[in-house]
């Protein structure tokens, strides 16, 4: 029945009208095709091995630690190296120069040349150089909060507040994880053959479960260390409580504009996941059940997630209502019969807002796995094989093509000022991506093409007076306008390519473009700290490596509860 369903499902995936709004992505949650799930689920699999090769931590936590998964076909190292970083320095800015902790995933077993060579280079992060054997490069900080608080009860032979642990949700965070060729480190290429890097920024995923297994290792030996006599590790469950933070900036979000094929595919897999679900024609009663669990979970999950900015408490608040009101519609649900999970979709879109349709797309696809599972590694996309130029191609047709992709954006006015608020462009000190105020700084020399709605109006002004019949003459005519013809051209082939969005308005929130991407990630527990940048949560409730071979690799983001549903 549900292979039927893949074949010719009556439903369609929702169209990209609807999907590619910056409120929409901005409501995105983790699902099982997120990254960090399809990794887990692949280490589970195929027997992954784990193991500790090197710690010499000293009492002050200052030392290297080499941890090491084998698989099938390679085994993959991260060495890290722990710090005393005076608490002046601690900074999550791209800026800072010193960190808590560094790391590099190494391709392979290191020896002992490889880790003196990565020591003098890994903490310098930006400012050292890796080789091609190195896969990533990162750091990351300790959390302020938390870090002296776990230590000190552990030492104690206590277990740290839950409350405390809740409220923070982890020991360190993130505040790079560079991958992908940068300062040296391998190209995606010289990975991307191999089955378990398939799928998009498996190293860096396989990077951050990495980490989060040497901190937790790493608080638990310095509380031993202050207090050999007394010193307890943590209870199993609270130590699952803990994940990986990450602080994200501006730098992350012109991706989802300047990949747009890779955005495509994505987005793709997730609505083609969708469409299968609500194509079913009946579920089980136990499907029901397990949906009724998750959204209790899910309700869960949401109590646990706070926040200070004012967006996101206004979007928390809408998020638990939603669920509030999902929670009471299932009292009374039929989810057996009769299309249910269509059924309960068309009740969802007059009944709850962006959060909460957003949380039931990822609900819906949690019991179907062996229908949906196999989209996830082809969430990856040679990018260079969309970026030809049709030369041949009809005017007609590109302007009919700009009209049915961009025709939110020949709507909007662009010469007022609001329309033209922000400008994109790349930082002289560390060439990285900012946004500035077009009105207020001398900085439009400087735009980067970052906004397909006005530079789609631009060229559709020109091409319907362009007497050109092919894109080629336009194109040797208006060469401004290629970047623009490349992208429109893409959007044809690959509906969901583009942000049918204005990304340069006075009214843009870069976090909502955050949160679309981190949300394919797997992160959770979005915090904004501004408009555009925001901490998040990583692998929080997840196995660590050592406890795949008994653990569930894949249910694991929602807390438990233990009411029935």
């Amino acid at each position: 029945m549900q292979n039927e369903a893949r074949e010719t499902p009556p439903v369609a995936p929702r169209p990209p009208d609807t999907v590619m709004t910056l409120a929409r992505m901005g409501s995105f949650h983790q699902c099982r095709l997120s990254f960090m799930r399809q990794l887990l689920r692949r280490l589970k699999a195929e027997n992954w091995r784990f193991e500790v090769t090197l710690f010499d931590i000293d009492a002050g936590g200052v030392g290297r630690a080499v941890y090491t998964m084998h698989g099938p076909a390679h085994s993959y190292s991260l060495v890290a190296f722990a710090h005393d970083l005076p608490p002046e320095m601690r900074s999550d800015r791209v800026i800072a120069t010193r960190w808590d902790a560094t790391f590099t995933l190494f391709d392979g077993i290191p020896g002992a040349d490889d880790l003196e060579r990565l020591a003098r280079n890994v903490p310098l992060q930006e400012a050292g150089r890796v080789s091609e054997r190195e896969l990533s490069l990162s750091r990351a900080n300790r959390s302020v909060r938390l870090w002296e608080h776990v230590v000190a009860a552990l030492a104690a032979g206590e277990q740290p507040d839950a409350e405390k642990v809740r409220d923070v949700g982890y020991l360190m965070r993130t505040t790079a994880v560079y991958g992908s060729g940068k300062f040296g480190a391998a190209d995606r290429e010289a990975t991307c053959e191999r089955a378990e890097f398939a799928a998009p920024f498996q190293v860096e995923m396989l990077n951050v479960f990495l980490i989060r297994a040497f901190v937790m290792d790493l608080v638990e030996h310095m509380a031993r260390m202050r207090s050999p006599d007394t010193a307890v590790p943590l209870e199993p469950a609270l130590r699952r409580r803990f994940g990986i933070g990450n602080s994200t900036g501006l730098g992350m979000a012109p991706f989802l504009l300047t990949h747009p094929a890779l955005l495509h595919s994505w987005i793709a897999a997730r609505e083609t996941a969708l469409a299968r679900v609500r194509s079913l024609p009946t579920a089980t009663r136990a499907a029901g059940d397990t949906f009724r669990q998750f959204v209790m979970r899910a309700r869960a999950h949401a109590t646990e997630w706070d926040s200070a900015h004012p967006v996101q408490i206004r979007k928390l608040t809408e998020l638990r209502g939603d669920l509030e009101t999902l929670s009471t519609h299932l009292k009374g649900a039929d989810l057996t019969s009769d299309m249910p999970w269509n059924r309960l979709w068309l009740w969802a879109e007059g009944a709850l807002g962006l959060e909460g349709q957003e949380q039931l797309a990822s609900l819906m696809l949690e019991s179907y796995g062996d229908l949906i599972d196999d989209l996830g590694p082809g969430m990856a996309v040679d990018e260079a094989a969309h970026w030809r130029i049709d030369g041949a191609m009809e005017t007609g047709r590109l302007a009919e093509i700009t009209r049915e992709v961009y025709g939110w954006a020949l709507g909007i006015d662009w010469a007022d000022p609001e329309a033209q608020a922000r400008v994109w462009y790349v930082s002289e000190a560390k060439l990285e991506p900012r946004l500035g105020e077009r009105h207020a700084e001398p900085i439009a020399p400087f735009e980067q093409p970052l906004c397909p709605g006005r530079d789609a109006a631009r060229m559709y002004a020109d091409l319907i007076h362009s007497d050109a019949r092919t894109v080629a003459g336009f194109a040797l005519r208006h060469p401004q306008h290629r970047h623009m013809i490349r992208r429109a051209q893409i959007a044809a082939r690959l509906p969901y390519a583009e942000i049918r969005d204005n990304t340069i308005g006075a009214g843009l929130l870069p976090i909502d473009m955050l949160r679309a991407k981190l949300s394919f990630f797997g992160a959770c527990h979005f915090d904004p700290r501004s408009d555009r940048w925001v901490r998040i949560n990583m692998y929080q409730h997840a196995p660590f490596p050592a406890d795949l071979t008994d653990d569930d690799a894949d249910d694991w983001t929602y807390p438990r509860v233990d009411v029935a549903p």
